[in-house]
């Protein structure tokens, strides 16, 4: 099917499967937001969800009737899940809850939605809405394993003020960052890196002082981790360095793990020999103990001191021996954000640098958004506070237009 590139979503077909719970609201705008995008939407609703959102209101958004039952009672029109499924380019199940994801992992097919899932023969993607609680417990988690595993895409829960009243993981992702992977799913970009090789760092590293303490850092990685599958997604072979993190590895990703910065010193130089480019976006110590202690260090009344020596440079390292190859900086700056970055820039030979600053709200570790600046040496580009999933869009474009 050709398709405008700057509009992916124009004329495809995507079921809708809306479940229930609160986060049902957000179905509205969701499909308002497809809509807007050229999108033909088809929504299938469970019963349970008609508590949260009425058919109505999704029938004048999405100008389709709204699939409910597997017939209609009055006429009896029969609602094919097998022609549903033979209909869509792609299935969002959005919002996802325990419930469902459940069923769809064990075959359970009680209802239209299930049944159009299992006889779906095109990509499914689901976006998790639940409690806190209920995301991460461990049922909840292997059967988010599984899917994933068997191709489903899962596009991760924010963090915040949840129904219960609670804070934590598990409020479904904004429509706006669903539909920008929904977008990016589909771009003909998608496999545009194909035949280039890139390797990734993405978050903390460990530096042992004994056997039970360490010096660490806040980064979760999914900034890294975000730039990793957004370059497998168009095609590239990607090679991730990790630190310790509680993150899956993206789909098409190939992860080795690391803990100490010499661990990932010797990961990323080696995977480097055979790339086209890297992407530095792990929190590497710059510090570790000039000696380990053998045994615990016992707490006694006076003051402790670590002497600590310089780690290698894994960037600079890279950037000495890059040999035309592409390579790209993260800064994380509290003061004097500008000027720090353009000195690791050129200190490091980059070809860009990402600058994000703790001071800017919803930027900086462990959230699911951030605020960047994309600087080169011609000059510089602002980007507004956005999903991490966004950012990773916008850097992989840049590094396209540098290849």
């Amino acid at each position: 099917m050709a398709t405008n590139a700057s509009r992916p979503l124009e004329g495809r077909h995507i079921l809708l499967g809306i479940t229930g719970s609160i986060a049902a609201y957000k179905a509205a705008m969701l499909c308002r937001l497809l809509k807007r995008e050229g999108a033909e939407v088809q929504v299938v609703m469970t019963a349970l969800a008609k508590q949260f959102i009425t058919p109505l209101t999704m029938a004048t958004l999405s100008r389709r009737p709204i699939l409910v039952e597997f017939f209609d009672p009055e006429n009896g029109q029969w609602n094919s899940h097998v022609s549903l499924g033979e209909w869509a380019d792609l299935m969002l199940i959005a919002p996802a809850t325990a419930n469902t994801l459940a069923k769809m992992t064990a075959g359970v097919a009680d209802n239209l939605l299930l049944t159009t899932y299992l006889s779906a023969r095109c990509p499914v993607m689901v976006a998790p809405a639940m409690d806190l609680d209920m995301y991460a417990h461990y049922t909840t988690q292997r059967n988010l394993k599984e899917l994933r595993e068997h191709g489903v895409g899962i596009i991760e829960p924010g963090s915040g003020e949840l129904a219960s009243g609670l804070e934590g993981k598990g409020r479904m992702a904004e429509p706006e960052e669903i539909v920008a992977q929904l977008k990016a799913h589909f771009s003909e970009k998608k496999k545009s890196l194909t035949g280039k090789h890139f390797v990734v760092t993405a978050g903390a590293t460990i530096e042992p002082i004994d056997p039970v303490r360490f010096l660490s850092n806040h980064s979760s990685g999914k900034m890294g981790y975000a730039v990793a599958e957004e370059l497998a997604r168009r095609g590239a072979r990607v090679t991730l360095v990790s630190g310790r993190t509680a993150l899956p590895v993206p789909a098409g990703v190939e992860r080795v793990d690391v803990l100490s910065a010499a661990e990932m010193y010797e990961a990323t130089t080696q995977a480097f020999s055979e790339a086209d480019g890297a992407v530095m976006a792990a929190a590497v110590a710059d510090y570790t103990p000039q000696t380990v202690a053998s045994e615990k260090l016992k707490k006694s009344d006076d003051d402790l001191s670590i002497a600590l020596k310089r780690t290698q440079d894994i960037a600079a390292t890279l950037g000495r021996n890059k040999a035309g190859k592409l390579l790209i900086g993260f800064a994380m700056e509290t003061n004097d954000e500008e000027a720090h970055a353009e000195e690791k820039l050129t200190k490091k030979n980059f070809d860009f640098i990402v600058l994000n600053s703790l001071r800017d709200e919803g930027a900086g570790f462990r959230g699911d958004t951030n605020k960047v600046t994309l600087i080169d040496r011609n000059g510089k580009e602002s980007l507004p506070l956005m999903s991490k999933h966004e950012v990773a869009l916008h850097i992989v474009d840049k590094i396209e237009t540098l290849l």
